[in-house]
């Protein structure tokens, strides 16, 4: 039995380390351009506007409330006088020497009864103010904006790993953006807002119109 101790090929060796560090590279590679790619990418949600604006139209003239009614009349009932009858006379004996007379049925006297008084009208109330015209009524403009512009993505945001959710107003007139006003959301995506959202062209209804939006920034 031969106990000799043969070393291994040096070569294969060589080879598994450098299979190693190509694949390695390969991966470090792979890992680098796709989290650039993914930096770079940011998702916007489609833009929809939804406007509801609060438009004053002047009052129709109105027709006068009618007048009221008046309250019905108190009527009081008239005092019942009781009425006194005069007591009888006392009987007087005839006198010896009068001739014979014929005899007088004797005189009730009654008294008079008061006469009654007059019902008191009661006092009509005060009239109810007048009514005023109906407040101004409210309607809905519509707005649809085809010219719409989406924002960019802010560098810092890239670097600082930031996300979030915009909302903006805008004022328009006759088509036109007229001011852009940031209601919430991370400070850092207001400038990219404002500047896309100053270039819409949009078609509304009426006069001036108000609306929102909402803005999602998202690193993938």
């Amino acid at each position: 039995m031969d106990d000799r101790f043969e070393p291994k090929d040096p070569s294969r060796r060589v080879k598994a380390v450098l299979i190693v560090i190509v694949l390695h590279v390969l991966l470090a590679y792979v890992l680098v351009s796709g989290l650039a790619r993914q930096g770079l990418s940011a998702i916007n949600k489609p833009l929809e506007a939804v406007v509801i604006q609060e438009v004053i139209i002047p009052p129709s003239p109105s027709t006068p409330p009618p007048p009221p009614m008046p309250a019905p009349k108190e009527t009081r009932k008239p005092q019942e006088v009781l009425k006194r009858e005069a007591p009888p006379p006392p009987s007087m004996p005839p006198p010896d020497a009068a001739p014979e007379a014929s005899s007088t049925a004797p005189v009730v006297a009654s008294v008079a009864s008061a006469p009654t008084a007059p019902a008191a009208v009661s006092a009509l109330p005060p009239a109810p103010s007048p009514v005023g015209p109906p407040g101004p009524k409210r309607t809905s403009i519509g707005l649809a904006c085809p010219t719409q512009v989406p924002p960019e993505m802010p560098r810092k945001a890239l670097q600082e790993g930031i996300e979030g959710v915009v909302k903006a107003q805008i004022h328009v007139k006759d088509g036109t953006i007229l001011d852009v006003t940031i209601l919430s959301g991370p400070r850092v995506f207001h400038a990219a807002v404002k500047a896309a959202m100053l270039q819409y062209r949009c078609v509304t209804d009426g006069g001036e119109v108000t609306a929102t939006q909402e803005f999602t920034f998202r690193l993938e």
